[in-house]
């Protein structure tokens, strides 16, 4: 399978020289082992903890197995072997300024979080690789976003290309395989996941009905989450709900978007909005397979609106950056659906499924900019075309395939 080049690795191998510990965490699938293998095969030894074999002999004798395994070396799903971690600990802090001596992979965020906090706080480098780019499916891994200084590079998706990417969604087996049957793939995954993660963070009593959650989540995509009425059109009570939300983010598979406040004296909403990190997972789980009824159909907007956040999120994340993203509501629904927060300001970013940009499309933008002030920079209205027009002095109009 050929190797596609991730935006992450110049931060990873910055942080390997830096730190003794690097933990990279991600969704399955996403690319950590192979990245980690293209980048550090020939420097560090890998061993995976997944095997029930490896996870007991690592639980019977930790300091005898990490003997057996001396750094520099790659631990992969190092949640299995929690045990590990307080004895990895133990040889870091004996040879303190030797970088790059462990570097550990997870894939369930609640687990891999509490036992690196407890264990190797200030010892560690925190990373998070998530499914691809369309910079990285492009082949310009280190394009900048459209606010930022340079200019798009490597090729581009439009039209019919485009709505086929947001079928098949992020996941490198995908990427690199174009022949391989994505909804077969993503049934497959979700299954695995269900059985593996959601296990093991959580009991579940009835599988069944938390995978009619995850459609229902589905078809809310994009939109405010209202967890009192997802729990009365399911019949379960909301703890339930938030568990389960809780679960879906400790896996990568969510993202939670929080509304923007400023002292505006405006009343805004409160409730935040939910996105699947993939926007081929939210494909797959609300029946799409052909990508003319993606682009036609009712859910078109909430797929470009999920394209479009997970690359502005998953883009910073692989710069080794916090996201510092919201959107903006108002009681009376004047709205953008993203703000990025940057050093030169708030970026307000509209996103609409038509190809054809209007001065209306800016509307939001525009009364964004005209409450937030110099707080707010020109906004950028995305769309799935090929123009890019200006629609007044508050904003742009963005092909999404030069995001």
């Amino acid at each position: 399978m050929k190797y596609i080049t991730r935006s992450l690795e110049t931060v990873l191998h910055r942080a390997v020289r830096k730190f003794p510990v690097v933990v990279l965490t991600g969704p399955r699938q996403s690319g950590k082992t192979t990245l980690l293998r293209h980048n550090f095969g020939k420097s560090h030894r890998y061993l995976s903890l997944e095997p029930p074999d490896v996870q007991a002999a690592a639980r019977e004798d930790p300091r005898g197995f990490l003997a057996s395994y001396p750094p520099p070396v790659v631990f992969d799903e190092v949640q299995y072997a929690p045990v590990l971690l307080p004895y990895i600990k133990e040889q870091v802090d004996a040879h303190r300024t030797r970088a790059g001596q462990f570097i550990l992979t997870g894939s369930q965020n609640i687990l891999l979080a509490q036992g690196v906090t407890e264990s190797l706080a200030g010892r560690a480098a925190m990373l998070r690789l998530f499914p691809l780019t369309l910079r990285e499916m492009a082949g310009a891994p280190g394009a900048p976003l459209p606010w930022e200084k340079g200019s798009p590079d490597g090729r581009r998706l439009a039209g019919r290309r485009l709505w086929e990417s947001f079928l098949r969604g992020g996941y490198p087996e995908l990427a690199a395989r174009g022949k391989r049957d994505a909804s077969l793939w993503h049934a497959s995954y979700l299954q695995t996941y269900l059985e593996r993660d959601v296990r093991t963070i959580r009991q579940i009593g009835e599988f069944s009905q938390f995978q009619v959650f995850l459609r229902m989540l589905a078809a809310r995509s994009a939109q405010l989450l209202n967890l009192t009425g997802m729990s009365r059109d399911l019949g379960v009570a909301v703890n339930t709900i938030k568990a389960w939300l809780s679960v879906l983010e400790a896996t990568y598979q969510i993202v939670l978007l929080r509304p923007y406040f400023a002292n505006i004296g405006k009343r805004l909403v409160k409730l935040p909005k939910v996105y699947f990190s993939d926007v081929g997972t939210l494909c797959y789980l609300v029946g799409l397979k052909d990508a003319e009824h993606a682009k036609a159909g009712p859910m078109a907007g909430a797929i470009m609106e999920t394209a479009v956040v997970s690359e502005v999120f998953r883009t910073v994340v692989h710069r080794g950056e916090e996201p510092r993203v919201y959107f903006w509501r108002t009681s009376t629904g004047t709205e953008v659906d993203l703000v990025v927060e940057t050093r030169a300001g708030l970026v307000p970013i509209e996103v609409k499924v038509s190809a054809t940009p209007s001065r209306s499309m800016a509307r939001g933008i525009e009364d964004f900019r005209k409450n937030l002030g110099e707080r707010s920079t020109r906004g950028y209205v995305v769309h799935p075309g090929d123009i890019r027009l200006p629609l007044g002095p508050d904003a742009v109009a963005w092909p999404l395939a030069e995001m």
